[in-house]
């Protein structure tokens, strides 16, 4: 069944009255890179004046929730740090309440500072990531190299420092069987202003070739976040909506959680990816051509 194309008061007032929760992703919905989506402040305004409860849930892995929360201030959208969901975060809580990492055991990071400060919110000891030590751009040597036999896990998120020392200190670690595999989610890109850059799956690619294993991902579209989303929210799944950009990640995620979707024409998507003979298979059951549609309501 092809999606519900909205576009007068009455579509959007209907959502507005089905849906108590609102979950959006930000980057390609709310904003692209520094830029805000026009009227995406006025719609959050009227959710919120509507008394309906708005978390925002991402798969940017380079900030940590208190870091994110500055982007938001920055760009004038109103928002609460245990509103803000990103799988740095919830990789963080993965390990140290699924996997239980012991407290002698660490996890080397390939990614940026702000998954270091989410595993150390955890209590979670760790490695590599923004260590000087691996910013070299010299050869990697392995008569150089001395593996940490504390090492339980590597965990991959997005890397704009990304170089071939990290990727070969973490493959060494992942040699071993018995090293947990994790990325903070497998988008191949994302849209920064001006248009698309490398996301974290292409990141962990590497990693994935030479060592021939699969990690496991944290982000949208597994239910790892939705779980850490439950653990902190209540919320009735038949009444809470996912907003995206993004089909194999923002709309699937809400598929695989029962939620409600609505898709945005202002990322990655564009409509001739869910109409016509070469669609997707995955369809959301709403779309709009931006969030800023919804100030209609105002």
């Amino acid at each position: 069944m092809p999606p519900a194309r909205l576009s007068t008061k009455l579509d959007y007032q209907s959502l507005l009255d089905k849906h108590d929760t609102w979950m959006f992703d930000c980057d390609g919905v709310l904003w692209n890179g520094d830029r805000l989506v026009d009227g995406a402040v006025k719609v959050l305004e009227i959710l919120r004046s509507h008394n309906k409860s708005v978390l925002f849930v991402t798969n940017n892995a380079t900030k940590s929730r208190p870091s994110y929360k500055k982007k938001f201030d920055k760009l004038g959208v109103e928002a609460h740090v245990d509103e803000i969901f990103g799988s740095a975060y919830a990789a963080a809580v993965y390990v140290s309440s699924v996997m239980k990492l012991p407290k002698d055991k660490k996890v080397y990071v390939v990614g940026m500072e702000g998954l270091e400060q989410e595993l150390a919110s955890e209590g979670i000891s760790y490695i590599g990531g923004t260590d000087p030590a691996d910013a070299t751009l010299a050869s990697f040597s392995l008569s150089s190299f001395t593996r940490d036999p504390a090492v339980a896990a590597v965990l991959c998120g997005l890397d704009t420092a990304i170089n071939y020392t990290k990727l070969s200190k973490a493959f060494q670690y992942l040699q071993d069987p018995a090293t947990t595999f994790l990325v903070t989610n497998d988008d191949s890109t994302y849209p920064a202003e001006g248009g698309l850059l490398p996301g974290a799956g292409a990141i962990s690619a590497p990693l994935k070739t030479a060592s021939g294993r699969e990690p496991l991902s944290i982000g949208k579209p597994a239910k790892t976040m939705l779980d850490c989303i439950k653990a902190k929210h209540n919320f009735d799944p038949k009444r809470t909506i996912m907003v995206g950009d993004r089909l194999n990640t923002d709309i699937l995620f809400g598929q695989n959680g029962g939620l409600s979707t609505l898709l945005v024409l202002t990322g990655i998507t564009h409509i001739e990816d869910i109409e016509g003979p070469n669609a997707s298979t995955i369809v959301p059951e709403y779309v709009t051509n931006s969030i800023g549609d919804l100030r209609i309501l105002a």
